[in-house]
């Protein structure tokens, strides 16, 4: 079994500290049978964040993981359950043999000097040359999530990045960060992977494109003036005319606009953009305002999203799973906004996710704010679900 790359899952709702330690670490020990461990990952709800430490100390007691990374969550994401807005912790913990785990901690830094320093920033993450994916785990209210995505997106050019933000707390200092034996409430924590490994990386953002994309022809940061010549607001008219019934109906939903990854393909569809929302829209000058800053000569499309196109989209994402064996375990990453907040019952993602793979040991939690990569590139995404699924690595080199 030493040889084989394991997974193994766990969840509690028990609301005293010691109990539910012991019941997570029961859980994983009857799943793994006394095999060492070599990663754990666990997410708690804001009702254990004072006893963070402790529970922490706790697993790495009883497990003994090389590494061990968590946060603090509103919600929590086991095997085949989300619990929200609860009591609730979960755990995932991987026997990964031939697998190089580099931890690392952001925290309490100069972030612009950090980030505008390759070789500063190099020496804090000290990944393995042979990086295939990094995780990252934040506090947002301490942590420009945007700038550090930039800047591994320029120093680790092509290499993923999965994670969240920590959703458990809606103040500067009140999230915990578990790093080994320390807990943080600033900054992020981190792993580099590298080695025997293979990892397919989904990252479904629950929206369709609808009507026609357009060139962007006068932009300003996060302002955009037309599309192809004319304000977005008559755009926006022209296209809810020609949209259905239903699909009229989830505009209620809000109107979302896509960022084309690349414009050269010759046919844009789900999954080739970046998902902004619109923020507002000018009346009188018909110029809108989204959630990102828009470049002139980009092309965008107008998105919309409910409950059907994000189960869809899911799906559709995780079918090409069906091609190959199971994957062993994984990781997710889902929007605070998904769960019971979009699906009109629980469990909404994790059951889509083990319908489709089926019965693969996993754990997340609820995020404010998700981490996955587009194209070749990193994003801070909103409303999605970024997933990482391990696979032992079939032959030796990087994963292309």
């Amino acid at each position: 079994m030493e040889n084989q790359m394991l997974f193994a899952s766990a969840i509690t709702t028990q609301r005293e500290v010691e109990q539910a330690g012991q019941q997570l670490t029961d859980q994983i020990k009857a799943q793994l049978a006394g095999c060492p461990l070599d990663f754990a990952l666990v997410f708690l709800s804001p009702h254990f964040r004072l006893v963070a430490a402790e529970l922490a100390g706790r697993l790495q007691a009883e497990l003994s993981p090389r590494v061990l990374l968590g946060c603090t969550a509103e919600g929590v994401i086991g095997p085949d359950q989300e619990i929200e807005r609860e009591a609730a912790i979960t755990l995932v913990a991987a026997r990964l043999p031939g697998v190089e785990i580099s931890p690392f901690a952001l925290q309490s830094m100069d972030w612009r000097r950090t980030l505008n320093e390759e070789t500063l920033l190099r020496q804090m993450v000290s990944a393995p040359p042979e990086t295939k994916l990094f995780m990252l785990l934040a506090d947002p209210f301490t942590t420009p999530m945007d700038a550090v995505l930039e800047a591994f997106n320029a120093y680790y050019p092509d290499l993923p990045i999965v994670g969240g933000m920590a959703s458990g707390s809606q103040r500067a200092g009140g999230n915990a960060l578990i790093f080994n034996d320390r807990v943080l409430n600033n900054g992020a924590v981190g792993v580099a992977f590298a080695g025997a490994f293979e990892v397919d990386l989904i990252v479904s953002q629950g929206c369709r494109p609808v009507g026609q994309p357009f060139t962007v022809t006068s932009a300003r940061e996060n302002v955009i003036f037309s599309l192809e010549g004319q304000p977005p607001l008559a755009r926006i008219q022209d296209l809810v005319v020609n949209l259905t019934p239903d699909d009229r109906a989830l505009l209620h939903n809000g109107l979302f606009i896509g960022r084309a990854v690349s414009a050269e393909r010759e046919a844009l569809g789900r999954g080739d953009f970046l998902i902004r929302g619109v923020m507002g829209l000018d009346q009188e000058s018909g110029v809108m305002v989204v959630g990102d800053y828009i470049d002139e000569r980009e092309t965008v499309q107008f998105h919309l999203r409910d409950a059907t196109t994000a189960e869809e989209d899911l799906e559709m994402m995780l079918a090409p799973q069906l091609l190959f064996d199971p994957p062993c375990g994984g990781f997710l990453f889902s929007c605070n906004g998904r769960g019971t907040r979009l699906y009109d019952h629980p469990n909404g993602d994790i059951s889509i996710i083990q319908k489709v793979v089926g019965g693969i040991d996993l754990a997340g939690f609820f995020c404010a704010g998700e981490i996955g990569p587009i194209g070749n590139k990193n994003f801070l995404h909103g409303h999605t679900a970024s997933l990482a699924l391990f696979r032992p690595s079939k032959e030796e080199g990087r994963i292309e």
